[in-house]
């Protein structure tokens, strides 16, 4: 099943904590096992790739949960069930979420600061926010931000690819292998990369690595998205690969490959890269190719070391 968003945590959660003083780190497999996840859900990290998503949200339903009332923290890294929160599971309650954690006074001034403080406008009686929004944490919203402008971004890349010179794709190619690396100076990359006469299916060769001890062909296609690139064409690649006695290759184009030609492309001894439209634009973006960093907002946690004390 899906990883459950955090308030179909907090009621497991609370069991968990009128146990005993636990830490997150201890309750995971427990909530893990009771909501029967897999291996891949167990370790499947945010978007970030610095925290799983279930200890994300296992913290976001500690959090809410405490300001509440229902959570104590006797020291660092730990909680247990308050005396309120023992008092609400004695109710045998069905579900504990945000609207049920509205009616504690606590939790009302919580969520009236931190939602309408600065509008100027706070509601006497703050309403829950809309289910579809409160089933995600704030990273959570976060990361799905951030993840639909990385999509709009990555389509505005590829148009403007295609809108642009098949010089100016030539250029691309150039730009990015340099920042993976590749190339030496820009001048040997760009001179490397141009097209040769005859060259029977190979646009440029580019060093390897700075000092050029091996080199890697390649082969740019600027294509409409609708074209897709199939296997006789990688297949050429190849055989122009084998005239030359080179063993590595990478063929970019701003369109997608055929599946026959992806499956030739893993069963041949040449090592051959196939670098589609999507891939491009990821690379580009991840390289600051074509792009650049419009805001940086940045999101701080409290330091726990600040705050322990020497004995």
């Amino acid at each position: 099943m899906p990883i459950p968003d955090y308030q179909s945590l907090m009621l497991p959660l609370l069991r968990l904590a009128a146990q005993g003083e636990t830490r997150v780190p201890d309750v995971e497999k427990p909530l893990a096992d009771m909501f029967g996840l897999t291996e891949e859900e167990r370790d499947t990290f945010l978007a970030s790739g610095r925290q799983k998503v279930l200890h994300n949200r296992i913290h976001w339903a500690k959090f809410y949960m405490s300001k509440a009332g229902l959570i104590d923290a006797p020291r660092r890294g730990r909680f247990i069930a308050s005396e309120q929160g023992q008092a609400l599971l004695a109710t045998n309650p069905e579900r504990i979420d945000n609207a049920l954690l509205m009616e504690y006074a606590s939790f009302k001034e919580f969520y009236r600061g931190g939602n309408h403080a600065d509008t100027g406008d706070a509601p006497t009686e703050p309403t829950p926010v809309k289910t579809a929004e409160s089933a995600a944490t704030p990273d959570d919203r976060i990361d799905a931000a951030a993840k639909e402008i990385q999509t709009a971004l990555a389509d505005d890349v590829l148009t403007r690819t295609l809108q642009n010179s098949p010089w100016f794709f030539e250029k691309v190619v150039v730009d990015l292998l340099l920042k993976m690396g590749y190339g030496g100076s820009f001048q040997d990359a760009k001179a490397s990369l141009t097209p040769r006469t005859g060259d029977g299916g190979i646009d440029g060769v580019i060093n390897e690595d700075r000092l050029g001890l091996d080199r890697v062909y390649v082969q740019a296609k600027r294509y409409a998205p609708d074209i897709t690139v199939g296997r006789p064409e990688i297949q050429k690649f190849v055989g122009s690969l084998v005239g030359e006695g080179a063993t590595k290759g990478v063929f970019v184009t701003t369109s997608s490959f055929a599946r026959g030609a992806e499956e030739y492309a893993r069963h041949i001894p040449q090592r051959v890269i196939l670098i589609d439209g999507k891939r491009l634009t990821a690379l580009m973006i991840e390289h600051n190719i074509g792009v650049k960093t419009h805001r940086v907002i940045e999101i701080k946690r409290i330091d726990e070391d600040y705050y322990t004390e020497d004995d």
